[in-house]
């Protein structure tokens, strides 16, 4: 790997636990005014429609930020999503770090949390994500050196390699949004679920369809790539 590309993932890297810190910051305000008690479910606070707005406009500025330090960081397309994906799964590993520190939560990696909000809450063990992002810096880091040994711009997806990536990412959303999506279209309202069980097989099938995508994607390009 290139010694500038190892500069903007430290300073990225950087960047990134600056904004956990920030979004842990948050959480712990939040916290203090509806759960002094100690987080736990069911949810309270965000029944309010004004609270609800604001937590998805702060969510989809989260994003945008993420993004565009994704777009300055890369040249290319593929340099450009990997920053992206780098910056984003930094962003969310030390959020539960910070977390930790500053309340001692989570409990264990397996403790319910809320991941995101649009357009429903998505529910699950901690574990789910850590393990996502993980993945995702992994992947960064693998794509952004076939970037850098790409001297004749040869790297392309496949479009199954696509399809096997996206479609896994959307088992692992369905399995974060199903439990809650489920009993809030069925009538039952936020301030009264609780989670009980998490499809991890559900989850684990998504994870693994999606590995197996950026694997065949990162073999067959470093191939060509030599």
């Amino acid at each position: 790997m290139k010694k500038e590309s190892v500069n903007k993932l430290i300073i990225l890297g950087i960047f990134a636990i600056a904004m956990g810190f920030l979004e842990t910051t948050l959480v712990v305000y939040l916290r203090r005014i509806f759960y002094n008690g100690g987080f736990d479910f069911p949810l309270k606070g965000f029944t309010d429609p004004n609270i609800i707005a604001i937590e998805w406009i702060r969510e989809i500025a989260t994003i945008v930020m993420l993004v565009t330090i994704g777009l300055l960081a890369g040249k290319k397309f593929y340099e450009k999503l990997s920053y992206f994906i780098y910056a984003f799964a930094i962003w969310d590993i030390f959020y539960y770090i910070f977390l930790k520190i500053l309340l001692n939560w989570p409990a264990s990696f397996l403790t319910w949390d809320v991941l995101f909000l649009i357009p429903w809450p998505w529910i699950g063990p901690v574990l789910a994500p850590i393990m996502c992002a993980i993945l995702m810096i992994i992947t960064a880091i693998m794509i952004i050196n076939l970037a850098d040994r790409d001297m004749k711009n040869k790297m392309r997806s496949k479009l199954y390699e696509v399809i096997l990536i996206i479609f896994g990412i959307l088992i692992v959303l369905f399995s974060w949004l199903f439990d809650y999506g489920s009993k809030f279209l069925g009538g039952e309202i936020m301030e009264n679920y609780i989670p009980v069980h998490f499809n991890w097989s559900l989850f684990l099938v998504g994870f693994i369809i999606s590995l197996i995508g950026i694997v065949m994607f990162y073999l067959r390009n470093k191939k060509m790539i030599k």
